[in-house]
């Protein structure tokens, strides 16, 4: 019998920053010395709050269906953590939670686009993104941005690329993959310029808590009338450890949320009940030395990569990511430990090298819509970092520069 994908699922590709960490893993499990810089996550453990918080709704047995959007209980928290934290007012109606930010996006996505609908998408961008607005029919626009430019699009360059078919655009600061946070003064700006317009704007910012020497902003608290067309996009994972309970959130519009829920309760459903109440006992738990430690790490790791002949690198302040650009070594010649020479094809190729010969597992930056980079996540221990950017150094004297 011949089976015969749908288009859509023939269109879309894995997520190559999961499967590499999956690949990565199996090779460690197998007993290879790989330093895997690739995941998405941070190291450090789900508070015990939240974990507690889990433990007893178990055992009092809130194990059953919640509403769609989430309990009422988490939803009230979530307003006030905006309004404390992020100068943000929406009452509970205005946000719903998912089963991860993942989903929170792509029911925006799902709700808000039709056949066509094009949605401004600055690059380097995460690489989920183009896929989920494809998957909803719509039209990725792609804003190029550069080293020069902070990897940060402007006013300007945003209202270029409008055309009568632009639904939406989207904000990621601060950015996976580059680590890059706008600055007040630059979302103002960017404010400024989309407040003329009619576009929905997609504020991700999962990366929130985590930034470093710059001020994170909401876009959302630039005016009344952009807050009304801004669905604010966050989550629990990032911020407290919590990657594998899956609880995301968006706040926005009533009618959009609404839309949302009622999308989300033919898919899903409800978010897990436990989760939701991990991520209540959750809120209020940051602990800033956390912030501080992944500054430590990339205060290291960016110094490291300013050693390295040939590779450049914006300075970021955000996330826990760097994404040096290696485009003097594409079509350079590598010895390898073998003695066998090669030429490095392009930056799949690299990433495959420094697995292969470095024992470096690192993220292309093809997926990220910038071939000639690649993203390491400092998301590890200190260790790990420093063996990593020792190969590193290694692997770099083995190019023929």
């Amino acid at each position: 019998m011949t089976h015969t994908l749908a288009r859509r699922a023939q269109a879309i590709s894995p997520s190559p920053t999961l499967s590499l960490d999956t690949k990565t893993k199996a090779l460690i499990a197998q007993g290879h010395d790989v330093v895997n810089l690739t995941v998405g996550e941070p190291d450090f453990p789900t508070p015990l709050a939240a974990s507690y918080a889990a433990i007893r709704a178990i055992t009092e047995g809130f194990t059953r269906y919640t509403a769609p959007a989430g309990i009422v209980e988490l939803r009230k928290a979530i307003a006030e953590k905006l309004a404390q934290e992020n100068g943000l007012s929406y009452s509970p109606d205005e946000i719903i939670v998912s089963t991860g930010a993942k989903q929170s996006l792509y029911n925006i996505f799902m709700t808000l686009l039709d056949p066509g609908d094009e949605v401004l998408l600055p690059a380097p961008y995460w690489v989920s993104y183009p896929e989920q607005i494809r998957l909803a029919e719509g039209v990725p626009v792609v804003l190029e941005t550069d080293e020069q430019s902070g990897f940060k699009v402007t006013p300007e360059q945003v209202l270029r690329a409008i055309t009568p078919r632009t639904k939406a655009i989207l904000i990621n600061s601060p950015s996976n993959p580059t680590g890059v946070t706008y600055t007040p003064e630059e979302i103002d700006a960017l404010a400024e310029a989309l407040t003329s317009t009619s576009l929905y704007v997609v504020s991700d910012e999962i990366y929130e808590q985590l930034t470093y020497g710059v001020t994170h902003k909401s876009i959302a608290t630039s005016s009344e009338e952009l807050r009304k067309r801004t669905l604010v996009v966050n989550g629990f994972s990032k911020t407290f450890g919590m990657t594998g309970w899956r609880v995301g959130y968006v706040a926005g519009d009533r009618t959009l949320i609404q839309a949302m829920s009622s999308f989300q309760s033919h898919t899903t459903a409800n978010p897990s009940s436990i989760s939701q109440r991990a991520a209540l006992g959750a809120l209020g738990t940051f602990s800033p030395q956390t912030r501080e430690t992944m500054r430590e790490r990339l205060q290291f790791v960016t110094r490291a990569l300013a050693e390295l002949p040939g590779i450049t690198c914006a300075q970021p302040n955000g996330a826990f990511y760097v994404f040096p650009n290696a485009s003097s070594w594409i079509t350079k010649t590598y010895t390898k430990m073998s003695g066998e020479s090669i030429v490095i094809r392009d930056g799949d190729h690299l990433g495959e090298l420094l697995l292969s010969e470095a024992l470096i597992s690192v993220v292309p930056g093809s997926g990220f819509g910038a071939p000639n980079n690649f993203r390491i996540s400092y998301a590890t221990s200190m260790p790990n970092l420093e063996k990593a950017m020792e190969r590193l150094r290694d692997f770099a004297k083995r190019i023929a520069h």
